[in-house]
């Protein structure tokens, strides 16, 4: 009865009462769970943010960049611009963008996420990907995680791609594709692999489950993945993307590691 007597208050006093019912609500969560920064855990203004001191600590990727790789480039010349690195050996993906440099704060925040089931940040991950990856989104048809292996999945429980996969499908309304990558190769962990063995780790390790197929056909597609170090996973699994069909493959990250070491050649 008191369920049915707000209902019908609220439908009696409008839509300016019912967004008053909201905010107050809205209020009296943040007394019982207060906002907190998702890296250091200091009191913010609002939920899903971080303070201004890890902010100032986020090396942020803004242009000038590699159209291809998009790593960050030392100066701007006007228009589409290709690092050396990206002439001398052309990815198999169209384009790659991430949030930031994997180092300091950001790198905390990841492994929090990927290694301590921190999963507190993940709707500022989602706006933070859909502003670095805006124009790999604007035409996107699919939204497709990198997959892990059934055994780390396993012990893991969960997929950090497909979870930021999902986020950034459901804020820019495109089709999100969880099982499209399938893994048919156990791969070794790729940390503490130099670059070449990275490729040789992940060389023929995805491809398309059968049923997906007919939705691939000339998509357009954005592969989301945590972290970006050389490349060896998005390529890989670009090709099988596009063997399968799809018309573009473009990479999506939280963060990328700008070494050049890792980056060259």
């Amino acid at each position: 009865m008191l369920l049915a007597r707000v209902a019908g208050d609220m439908l009696h006093w409008g839509k300016d009462a019912a967004a008053a019912l909201r905010s107050a609500a809205a209020v009296v969560a943040d007394l019982v769970v207060p906002p907190l920064c998702v890296a250091c855990h200091r009191p913010v203004s609002s939920h899903d943010a971080v303070c201004a001191g890890c902010w100032s600590e986020i090396d942020f990727i803004r242009a000038p960049l590699c159209d291809r790789l998009g790593i960050p480039l030392p100066f701007d010349i006007g228009g589409s611009m290709i690092s050396a690195a990206a002439a001398a050996d052309p990815p198999d993906y169209e384009r790659a963008r991430a949030v930031a440099r994997f180092d300091g704060v950001m790198r905390e925040l990841v492994h929090d996420f990927k290694f301590r089931d921190r999963h507190d940040a993940r709707r500022l991950f989602g706006r933070w990907l859909t502003e670095a990856g805006v124009t790999l989104l604007a035409d996107a048809d699919l939204v497709v995680p990198v997959p892990l292996t059934r055994r780390r999945l396993a012990t893991r429980r969960f997929n950090q791609a497909a979870m930021l996969a999902q986020e950034v499908a459901r804020l820019t309304a495109r089709r999100y594709e969880p099982l499209a990558l399938q893994r048919i190769k156990r791969t070794q962990p790729q940390v503490g692999l130099s670059r070449q063995q990275r490729r040789e780790n992940v060389a023929g390790a995805f491809a398309v489950a059968a049923a997906v197929k007919p939705v691939l056909a000339d998509a357009k597609v954005v592969l989301l993945d945590d972290v970006i170090t050389t490349g060896a996973t998005a390529r890989a699994s670009a090709r099988a993307l596009k063997r399968a069909g799809a018309a573009r493959v473009e990479v999506l990250a939280l963060a990328m590691v700008t070494d050049p070491a890792f980056i060259a050649p």
